[in-house]
C-alpha cells in the first residue's frame, strides 16, 4: 500500500497530522525530516511512521507532500529522482507551480495547497490549485485528502498569494491579542479580557457564517448610532484600521514575491 509522504516535519505537517488522526484517516504516513527530535516527537504524538532516508520516503509515495521552508524547497528537489507517475503537492508559501515543475518534472504532477494550522482541530481552510496535467479523478483524489481536515476551496494559482495573506489564523490570533490586551488597560482581569475579547471576535463571527444576514446588516445593527459600538468603529476608523490592514497584507504579499524569486 502506498503511503502519504510527508518531506517535513514542522508545524504544517505536524497540524495535518493530528487533523488527519482526528478525522480516522487509516492509510500510512510517512516523514522525513533531517531533524531527529522532530521525528520522534511527530511518532509519539501521532504514531506516524519515520523514515529518516530521503530517498527512501520517496520511494514508498503514493502521494507526496512538501511541507519545508520555501527558502528549502529547491535543494530537497534537487536531492530528488523520480521515474515514475506520482502525485505532489507543494505546500510552501510564494512558490509557483512553475518553479515546483522545472525542479521536479514529468511523470510528477504538481499541485499547490495552503492549509490552515487550524486544521488541526479539523476546522481548517484549504486552498488548492493544480496543474495543467491533473485529471479530474487525481483532482478529486487531493481535494478529499484535505478536506479530512476542513474546508477546501479551488482557486486560480494567481490569486494563491492573496489568499495566503488573507486567511491566515494569525489575524484572529492578533486581534484578540491586541483587543483584549487594550480591554485589560480599562481595568479588565486577563481571563475575563479574553472571554470578551474572544466573544467579539469568534462568536459573532460564527453567528455571520452560520446565518443568513449580510455582513453590511449585521454591522448596522451592532453599531447603532450615538452608540457606544458605533463610538469605537468610528474611532477604529478615523485612526486608520483598514489602511493598517492593508499595509499588513500588502507586506505578506511582498514577502511571497521574495520566496518566489529566491526558489
Amino acid at each position: 500500500m502506498k503511503a502519504t509522504v510527508f518531506l517535513g516535519g514542522g508545524r504544517i505537517t505536524s497540524a495535518l497530522v493530528a487533523g488527519l488522526r482526528l478525522a480516522k484517516y487509516d492509510q500510512p504516513i510517512i516523514v522525513h525530516d533531517r531533524n531527529p527530535a522532530k521525528l520522534r516527537q511527530l511518532k509519539k504524538q501521532f504514531g506516524i511512521i519515520v523514515e529518516p532516508n530521503l530517498h527512501q520516503a520517496v520511494g514508498q509515495a503514493g502521494l507526496l507532500i512538501i511541507a519545508v521552508r520555501p527558502d528549502s524547497v529547491s535543494e530537497l528537489l534537487r536531492q530528488i529522482e523520480i521515474n515514475r507517475p506520482l502525485t505532489a503537492v507543494g505546500l510552501a508559501a510564494g512558490i509557483p507551480l512553475s518553479k515546483l515543475r522545472a525542479r521536479l518534472r514529468s511523470p510528477v504532477r504538481w499541485a499547490r495547497a495552503m492549509p490552515s494550522p487550524v486544521c488541526r482541530a479539523a476546522r481548517g481552510l484549504t486552498a488548492l490549485t493544480f496543474d495543467r496535467a491533473f485529471s479530474s479523478a487525481t483532482k478529486r483524489e487531493v481535494r478529499s485528502f484535505f478536506a479530512r481536515t476542513g474546508t477546501t476551496l479551488e482557486i486560480p494559482e494567481s490569486q494563491f498569494d492573496a489568499f495566503t495573506v488573507t486567511y491566515s489564523s494569525s489575524h484572529g490570533y492578533h486581534a484578540l491579542a491586541a483587543l483584549a490586551a487594550s480591554a485589560q488597560r480599562l481595568g479588565l482581569n486577563r481571563k475575563t479580557a479574553l472571554t470578551a475579547a474572544a466573544h467579539a471576535l469568534a462568536d459573532g463571527i460564527l453567528s455571520w457564517r452560520e446565518g443568513r444576514i449580510p455582513l453590511a446588516q449585521l454591522l448596522r445593527e451592532a453599531t447603532t448610532p450615538g452608540g457606544i459600538a458605533a463610538a469605537a468603529m468610528s474611532a477604529m476608523d478615523s485612526s486608520g484600521y483598514e489602511r493598517i490592514v492593508q499595509q499588513g497584507l500588502r507586506a505578506g504579499m511582498a514577502r511571497a514575491r521574495k520566496n518566489a524569486n529566491r526558489a
